[in-house]
């Protein structure tokens, strides 16, 4: 089977000219680096958290799976390592851009905010502080590059290169996913301060959604009941971990440094405890 991508975190093999699997791993991004420390159980959770999301929003927008089930896999991926992160997905034709939604003022939103008062082409028509909720949420999306980070860009320069018609139905689309599981994960106890989205366009031209959704590697998932304006909240994100490297002074450092043994047991107990809180019936 010939592996196509080695991603930050999953590796991607050709089946077909139209499939492919997707292997979701325990590797860790954080700042745009891989960081050499794997987070035992992470892919597991990020895999399963993404299905369960996809079901869920199925009727909103289509997505990329065609099943997850050992049966329907590749003989290859039936084995014990591949067990529960793994996934046959149709091929699409990839837009290159991430469509992040963004709900509260935090992040690199929040650090361009303080200076520059704007942010991706937005101006605010009131004052925020940190982790507030906006008054509604907004597309930032950001342009993929091939080497080093991605770049935060306008909406306007979207439509430039997207269309106009494009544009908005991406833009609809987002923020319909973003609303919905907002409102299933604040019934759990979670906000989901902003996610980002990968779509891309299948053989008929239909706009699918793919990659991952609503997971703690591309959301920041806060604890509800710890929630206060002002402060970095509780999260069940990879947010811990973001905090220890900039704590520290490994901020996007390059080769990146080991991650002590209990920051990674807490970071992994974080991931398994957002899936329990997510997809356990209540």
């Amino acid at each position: 089977m010939k592996k196509i991508i080695s991603g930050k975190v999953r590796d991607v093999y050709e089946v077909s000219d139209k499939s492919l699997v997707i292997v979701t791993t325990d590797r860790l991004s954080a700042f745009d680096v891989i960081l050499p420390t794997p987070i035992s159980g992470k892919g597991v959770v990020l895999n399963k958290l993404s299905l369960f999301w996809f079901d869920y929003t199925r009727d909103l927008v289509p997505n990329h799976v065609i099943s997850a089930e050992p049966a329907d896999l590749p003989s290859l991926f039936r084995a014990a390592e591949f067990d529960g992160r793994t996934v046959l997905v149709k091929k699409l034709k990839m837009l290159p851009y991430e469509f992040v939604i963004r709900g509260y003022m935090f992040g690199s939103m929040w650090d361009t905010y303080k200076t520059e008062k704007s942010f991706c082409g937005y101006t605010f028509d009131r004052e925020y502080k940190q982790a507030e909720k906006l008054d509604t949420p907004i597309l930032t999306p950001s342009a993929k590059n091939s080497e080093g980070h991605d770049e935060n860009i306008s909406v306007a320069r979207l439509q430039s290169e997207l269309g106009a018609e494009l544009t908005e139905k991406i833009r609809a689309v987002a923020v319909a996913l973003y609303n919905r599981c907002y409102d299933y994960a604040l019934q759990r106890g979670i906000i989901i301060a902003d996610t980002k989205f990968e779509l891309g366009f299948d053989e008929d031209g239909a706009l699918v959604l793919a990659d991952e959704i609503f997971t703690p590697d591309s959301s920041r998932f806060w604890d509800a009941g710890e929630y206060t304006i002002g402060a970095s909240p509780k999260s069940y994100d990879k947010q811990f971990v973001r905090d220890w490297l900039t704590a520290n002074g490994q901020k996007g450092v390059t080769p990146a440094p080991e991650i002590p043994a209990e920051v990674a047991r807490k970071t992994s107990e974080i991931y398994a405890d957002c899936l329990k809180k997510i997809t356990e019936v209540i």
